[in-house]
C-alpha cells in the first residue's frame, strides 16, 4: 500500500501521552500548489468564457458604449429616447443624489444597449456564416455577391478570437427534405443495381416518402429545433457508444511519426520531449490561446466542440452503453513497461516539467526491475476485447479497494504512455513490410499493451520512434491530428535535443519516482482478462495491412490538370477496386460538418453513376477523349457530393436519425432497414495537413509524417486512408481482412499505384498534340 503513504498529508499514532501528530510540510505544500494552479486555471476558464460570451465584441467596448451616452448626456441630447429617464424612475435606491441616479440609469441602459448590440452581430454573424454558395463557385471565379459576403464576415468576425469564439455563431445544421433524401439515395445506388433491384428499392422509396418518412420527418425538425445539432448525439451514442464489438481495430484509429526522420535514438528523451510538448498544448487548449480552426484559405471557422475532451477523457464500459467521462483537470500520466502501470507526475511545486525532467523520469521506469503484480501484465486486453465482459468485469472486480483507486488513475490520467520494447522503422531493406508492421503496432500493438478506452495513447518505440492510437467516440481524426502535427512540430523544431540525443536543460534530482499502481486480480478476473485477450488477438491477427509512400507525382501535378486532387484520387480508387474485385460497391468517404455547430462527419457516396461510366469506359478501351470527358464529368460529380455533404446536403446522417426516430417510435420501415444494412466495403478517408505553418517543406522535406489509419469497415472490404504531403507525396494505408479470401491489401495497393499512373497518363494527353493524343490513346488501349 505505498501508494496510499504518498497520498496523505499527515501521520500520526497514539501514545500513553496522548496523540503524537506529524505533519508533512512538503505533502502539505503540493497540496497548497495544486490548490492555486486549480484556482488560476478555473479564474482563466470564468475570464475566457465572458470573453467568449461577448465576441465578436470585446468586454472592453462596454466602456466604450458607456462613454458615448454619458459623454451625449452632458450635451443635452437623450439618444435612449425617454428611457433613461424611465430607469430613473424606477431605481430602488432613493438615497442617491439626482445626479447620480442619472448616472446609474446611464449605465444601465448602455449596458443593456451594449447586450443587444451584441446579439445582433452575434445573430449576423451567424446568418453570414449560413451562406454556403461561394463552396459552390468556380476555383477563382468569386461572384460579386460571394465578395460582399466575405467582407461581411471580417467586419463581424472581430479581432483576435479566442479558439471557442465562433461557437456561439456557428449556424446548426440543417434538416434536408425527404424528398431530396430520397432522391440522392437512389441516384448513389443506381450503379450498383441491376433493373429489378433498382425498381423494387425505388417502390420501397416512394412508399416510405408518402407515408411514414413525413411523420419521421416532423420528430426530426423538432429535435433540430431544440438541439444545437440534430445529428451528433445519436451519432455518438448509437454509432460508437452502444456498440457492443471491441473497439480495437473497429473503432479507434492510430497516427504515425516522421516518414525518414528520427529526432533521437533515444526511447527516454523522445518520450521526454513529446510528453512536455503534449501539455504545452493542452496549457494553450486551457487558455483558449490556440486559433479557431477555418477552412483552408479563407475566414469561415469550424467548430471547436470536440477539442474540449481531447485531455483527460477516458470511455467507461457499460453492460447497455458506455459513456465518456472528462474531468477538467489531471497533473499526471500513466505509462506502462513490461506489464506494470507507473503513475508520472508531470508538475512539480506547481509547474510544468521540463522535458530533461521528464526524460529523467521516464528512464527511472525504464530502469525499474520490479515485476508486475499477478494479473498485471495482460490487464488491459479488458479493454481490447468485447464490452459487456469488460462492464462486467469492472463493476465486479475494480469497484472497489485498491484496483479502483488504480483504475481511477488510469482514467483520470491526462492521457495514456506505452514504452514499447520492439523497434520499428520505416526505412531499411524491407521497407515496405516494416511500414506495414509499424501500422499494425500502432493499431493494436500487443492487444493489452494499449489502453484502448483513454482519449488517446502515445506509444514511444525502443529506437525512438512514436506514434498515437487514439479513441473514436469523443472525437474524430481532424482534431487527433491538430494536436499531433503540433507535438511533432515542437518537439523537433522548438524543443530539439543536445548532440547526444538527450532533451535539453537541467534535472531536479529530488523529484519523487513515478509510483507504481497496485492490483489484487483474483483468479476469475484473470480468466476474463484471458477471454478478452484471445478474442482481441485473433482480431489483430486476422488484419492484413498494407502501408506506402507514392512518391512518382502528387497533388503539384494533379492541380496542373485542372482537377482536384481528393477527386482524383476518387477516381482512382474506384477503378483500383474494379481492376481488384470486378464489380462496383458502396464507398464511404468522410466529409466533416463542422462549418455547423457540434458537426462532425458525413457521407460522400462516392461510387456514382458517373465514375462507373467513365471506369467502365477505361476499361472497355474507349477513346482516350470519351474517357478524359467521363473523367471530368464524375470528378466534378464528386465534388459536388462532397460540398453538398459538406453544407449540411447529406444523406446518410438524415437517414439515421429517420431510422432512429423510428425505433423510438416503434414503427418499422422496410426501405430505411434496407438502406442501413448495406455494407460500406470500401471505407475511405483523406488526412489533411492542417497546421502547413508549422513545417518547413522545402528546406526539411524529410520531416513529413506518414499520416494514419483505421481497420476495415466490413469483413469483406477495404479501409483505405491517404494523404498528400507537399506537392510529389502521397501515403496510403489499406487494412482488410485475412479471413476473406478476396480482398488482399498488398494486391489492392497494387491497383491503387496502376490506377493513378493511368489517370495521370490519360489526363496528361490534353496537353499534347491531337495526333500524339491519338497515338498515346491506342497505346493506353493496347495495355488494356
Amino acid at each position: 500500500m505505498a501508494e496510499a503513504h504518498q497520498a496523505v498529508a499527515f501521520q500520526f499514532t497514539v501514545t500513553p501521552e496522548g496523540i503524537d501528530l506529524r505533519l508533512s510540510h512538503q505533502a502539505l505544500s503540493e497540496i497548497y500548489l495544486s490548490g492555486v494552479r486549480s484556482w488560476k486555471k478555473r479564474v482563466i476558464r470564468v475570464k475566457n468564457s465572458v470573453i467568449s460570451g461577448v465576441y465578436p465584441a470585446s468586454p472592453s467596448s462596454w466602456l466604450f458604449v458607456v462613454i458615448a451616452i454619458l459623454a451625449t448626456m452632458y450635451t443635452r441630447s437623450d439618444p435612449s429616447m425617454g428611457l433613461i429617464a424611465k430607469i430613473q424612475e424606477h431605481l430602488p435606491v432613493s438615497q442617491m443624489s439626482t445626479q447620480c441616479q442619472a448616472v446609474v440609469s446611464a449605465v444601465l441602459f448602455s449596458t443593456m444597449l451594449w447586450l443587444m448590440l451584441i446579439f445582433t452581430m452575434r445573430l449576423c454573424l451567424k446568418q453570414l456564416l449560413s451562406y454556403h454558395r461561394w463552396m459552390f463557385e468556380q476555383h477563382g471565379k468569386m461572384s460579386t455577391t460571394t465578395k460582399i459576403w466575405v467582407a461581411l464576415v471580417r467586419i463581424f468576425s472581430g479581432r483576435k478570437p479566442l479558439l471557442y469564439s465562433y461557437q456561439g455563431s456557428l449556424p446548426n445544421l440543417p434538416v434536408p427534405t425527404i424528398k431530396d433524401t430520397v432522391k440522392r439515395y437512389l441516384e448513389s445506388v443506381r450503379p450498383l443495381m441491376n433493373d429489378a433491384e433498382y425498381e423494387r428499392m425505388t417502390k420501397l422509396a416512394a412508399e416510405f416518402e408518402g407515408s411514414l418518412g413525413n411523420r419521421l420527418q416532423w420528430y426530426l425538425k423538432l429535435k433540430a429545433l431544440w438541439a444545437s445539432n440534430y445529428v451528433s448525439d445519436w451519432w455518438e451514442e448509437y454509432v460508437y457508444l452502444r456498440g457492443r464489438s471491441p473497439i480495437m481495430v473497429n473503432s479507434n484509429y492510430y497516427g504515425m511519426d516522421f516518414l525518414y526522420v528520427t529526432p533521437t535514438p533515444i526511447q527516454a528523451a523522445r518520450a521526454g520531449n513529446c510528453i512536455h510538448s503534449f501539455f504545452l498544448y493542452r496549457r494553450k487548449l486551457n487558455k483558449e490561446e490556440i486559433k479557431p480552426s477555418r477552412i483552408p484559405g479563407t475566414v469561415i471557422p469550424l467548430c471547436a466542440a470536440q477539442c474540449e475532451r481531447i485531455f483527460n477523457t477516458t470511455r467507461i464500459p457499460g453492460e447497455e452503453t458506455d459513456t465518456v467521462q472528462h474531468w477538467q483537470d489531471s497533473d499526471y500520466i500513466v505509462v506502462y513497461h513490461k506489464g506494470r502501470y507507473f503513475r508520472l507526475r508531470v508538475y512539480q511545486a506547481g509547474r510544468l516539467l521540463s522535458p530533461r525532467e521528464v526524460e529523467f523520469q521516464v528512464q527511472r521506469i525504464l530502469d525499474d526491475s520490479t515485476p508486475p503484480s499477478k494479473g498485471e501484465a495482460k490487464l488491459g486486453a479488458l479493454t481490447a476485447g468485447e464490452r459487456i465482459p469488460w462492464a462486467k468485469a469492472r463493476a465486479k472486480y475494480f469497484s472497489s479497494g485498491v484496483n479502483k483507486r488504480s483504475l481511477d488513475c488510469i482514467e483520470r490520467a491526462a492521457f495514456f504512455v506505452t514504452l514499447d520494447d520492439d523497434e520499428h522503422c520505416m526505412m531499411g531493406n524491407d521497407s515496405a513490410a516494416s511500414l506495414d508492421r509499424y501500422a499494425k503496432s500502432l493499431l493494436h500493438g500487443k492487444c493489452y499493451d494499449r489502453w484502448f478506452d483513454k482519449s488517446f495513447s502515445v506509444v514511444f518505440f525502443k529506437n525512438g520512434k512514436s506514434g498515437i492510437n487514439a479513441e473514436h467516440s469523443w472525437g474524430d481524426a481532424p482534431v487527433v491530428a491538430h494536436v499531433w502535427e503540433y507535438m511533432l512540430a515542437t518537439d523537433s523544431f522548438q524543443l530539439g535535443y543536445t548532440e547526444e540525443g538527450h532533451c535539453k536543460g537541467e534535472v531536479d534530482s529530488s523529484l519523487p519516482r513515478p509510483q507504481k499502481l497496485n492490483w489484487e486480480i483474483v483468479p476469475e478476473c484473470e480468466e476474463q482478462i484471458s477471454k478478452s485477450l484471445a478474442v482481441a488477438q485473433a482480431l489483430a491477427d486476422d488484419v492484413d495491412f498494407h502501408v506506402f509512400s507514392f512518391r512518382e507525382f502528387g497533388k503539384g501535378k494533379i492541380k496542373k490538370c485542372r482537377v482536384s486532387p481528393d477527386a482524383f484520387i476518387q477516381m482512382a480508387l474506384q477503378l483500383a477496386y474494379y481492376r481488384d474485385r470486378g464489380t462496383f460497391c458502396l464507398t464511404y468517404e468522410a466529409s466533416m460538418t463542422r462549418l455547423f455547430r457540434e458537426g462532425r462527419t458525413e457521407t460522400v457516396r462516392s461510387c456514382t453513376n458517373e465514375s462507373s461510366a467513365f471506369v467502365r469506359a477505361i476499361e472497355s478501351g474507349e477513346p482516350a477523349e470519351v474517357c478524359r470527358r467521363l473523367f471530368r464529368s464524375a470528378a466534378e460529380k464528386h465534388q459536388y457530393l462532397y460540398r453538398m455533404a459538406m453544407t449540411g446536403g447529406g444523406i446518410d446522417r438524415h437517414i439515421f436519425c429517420l431510422y432512429l426516430v423510428s425505433k423510438y417510435l416503434g414503427v418499422e420501415s422496410p426501405f430505411l432497414k434496407e438502406v442501413l444494412a448495406e455494407p460500406w466495403r470500401l471505407s475511405t478517408s483523406q488526412t489533411p495537413v492542417q497546421q502547413v505553418e508549422l513545417f518547413d517543406m522545402v528546406n526539411h522535406s524529410e520531416y513529413i509524417t506518414c499520416g494514419g489509419g483505421f481497420g476495415p469497415v466490413a469483413d469483406d472490404g477495404y479501409g483505405l486512408s491517404y494523404m498528400f504531403l507537399a506537392e510529389n507525396i502521397m501515403n496510403f494505408h489499406i487494412s482488410c481482412k485475412h479471413s476473406c479470401t478476396d480482398t488482399d491489401a498488398h494486391r489492392f495497393g497494387d491497383q491503387i499505384r496502376k490506377a493513378l499512373h493511368d489517370l495521370l497518363k490519360l489526363l496528361s494527353l490534353s496537353q499534347k498534340e491531337p495526333n500524339k493524343m491519338e497515338e498515346s490513346g491506342a497505346e493506353v488501349k493496347k495495355e488494356k
